[in-house]
Formats: C-alpha cells, structure tokens, sequence
C-alpha cells in the first residue's frame, strides 16, 4: 500500500529539502522538531500538513507555565470538592473529573492525525524529556481511574521551537530534526504571488528589493520576517504606494514607506534613519 507523501500545499510553499523532511520524520515514525527565524511558517507547516494528507490536527501552544501533565490529562480535585459540597452524585465517578489533553485528544483519534506541539522551548527545561516516554511508546497510564490510553493511530508529531532554550539531549535523540531557512528571493516571490497572485511586477520588484536591502542592515535587533513582508505589501496595495518610492529606500535615500510594518522596535528604526542620513551625506550634492 502506498503511503501519502507532504508535497505542500496551494496556499504553502513548502522547499524541497522541508517535505523530504517531513517525509522523512513519517517514514521513521519519529517527531519532527522544526526551528527557523520567527515568521518562517513552522505552525503553519503543521496546519498545512494535516491539510494536504487530509488528516485531523491537534495543536498544542505551549506557554512559560505549561507542564507536559497538561497535554495529557488534569485531574479537577477542586470541581470534585465542590460538587461534594453541593451534594452533586457526579462525585461518585472520578472519571467526570478527567480533563483531557491535546495528545490524549490525538491519541483517540479515530483517523490518523497531525499533533503540533507549538514553540515547544517556551517551557520548562524539564518538559521535554517528561513526554518522552508517552511520545515514544505511544501510551499513557491515567491513575486516577487506573486507565491505559494507547493511540489509535501514530499521529505526525511537528514540534516547533524558536530556540529560546536548548532542548534536552535525551529529546533530540528521538526527533528527525529541520531548519528552516529563511526564504531566498525565488522562494519569496512564489510566497508573495500566492498571497496577492494580482501584484504587478514592478511593485513586487522593487518590495522584495527593499525588504532583503532592509534584513540585510547589520545590527538590527529584529530582522523583518515572512509574515511582516506580507502585512507590508497589503498596506502597500491599500495606500497605492508606487514602486518608484521603494526604489528610493532600496537605494539608500529614504525611510520604506509604512516601515511600521518592517521595523518593530525603535533602535532597529533609529539604527536605519541613521544609515539613511549617513548615506546622504556621503552622496556628492
């Protein structure tokens, strides 16, 4: 029987290399881990993955305060206490208390899914290596009702991380691993022209020009990604911005117009009107 293969989708550009990678990571039934800049589409791979093989997804966003417990299943002992209090004849069935999570979701799945652990270095050093065992073995004991869950199905496990902390040895040695690049400027352009397939070419020219001469400075605190070059052209159709104007930023002359979109601290923004300035000076009057 043949197996679904990731091709990407019509509205994801998904690289050679990155869907030999997610390939890959089903072939060897592991979890992909997925890093790249922010802005890159790592959760949005997740999403497009379970569309393109017409699979269920699961997502699972991490936060500081998130234990892997919680992905899994929670106990409620203070909805009991006080259904007890009230008399309520739920409290007889610990089971009414059981509160499942995004893998035991997953893992019930009656179709093979997608699970995405999102951003997964937000958490605690500690919290990968404690999913180790149930993401290995696919199963977990539930003590409370002494209740073994076993997945139905293997899900495609897409893990994503911005690199905030390292991960554990012991969790990388379980994971296929993937970094995405960001995007050269033929890859972007096919990015751009999925988004706005109308864009005439002398804007999308002299935008992309503009964007790549802007990651380019170096010092920035936070280079543009992806996702703020998009929202930039949308404003950019909105005002009927002219390319002529990107080309004077492109050259060095002039602030990009609605640089609110691009530039997202101030000292990334006083650093270019710096280099703008400079660059005046130094052209003959």
């Amino acid at each position: 029987m043949s197996v679904q293969k990731f091709t990407g989708t019509n509205s994801y550009i998904a690289t050679d290399d990155l869907t030999m990678a997610v390939n890959a990571a089903v072939t060897l039934q592991r979890p992909i881990l997925i890093k790249g800049e922010p802005g890159t589409g790592k959760t949005q791979l997740a999403i497009e993955v379970a569309k393109s093989l017409g699979r269920p997804l699961h997502e699972w966003h991490i936060k500081s305060t998130t234990k892997a417990q919680q992905g899994l299943y929670e106990y409620d002992a203070v909805a009991r206490l006080r259904d007890s209090q009230l008399g309520d004849e739920r409290v007889h069935d610990i089971g009414n208390y059981i509160l499942r999570g995004n893998v035991w979701e997953a893992f019930d799945s009656e179709e093979p899914p997608v699970l995405l652990i999102d951003e997964i270095d937000k958490a605690d050093i500690e919290f990968p290596n404690d999913l180790l065992r149930e993401l290995d073995r696919m199963e977990f004991f539930v003590y409370e009702t002494k209740q073994l869950v076993k997945a139905r199905h293997r899900p495609i496990i897409i893990i994503t991380s911005n690199n905030e902390k390292e991960l554990p040895d012991a969790f990388l040695r379980r994971c296929f691993f993937h970094y995405i690049k960001f995007p050269d400027k033929v890859t972007m352009q096919k990015i751009v022209d999925v988004h706005f397939p109308g864009l005439k070419k002398a804007l999308l020219k002299e935008s992309l020009d503009a964007f790549y001469k802007l990651r380019d400075v170096p010092g920035l605190k936070k280079k543009p990604s992806t996702s703020e070059l998009l929202d930039w052209i949308k404003l950019l159709l909105a005002e009927d911005i002219p390319p002529e104007a990107l080309r004077e930023n492109a050259s060095g002359k002039a602030m990009p117009p609605l640089y609110g979109a691009l530039l997202k601290n101030e000292q990334d923004v006083h650093l270019f009107e710096k280099l703008v300035f400079l660059d005046r000076r130094s052209r003959p009057q």
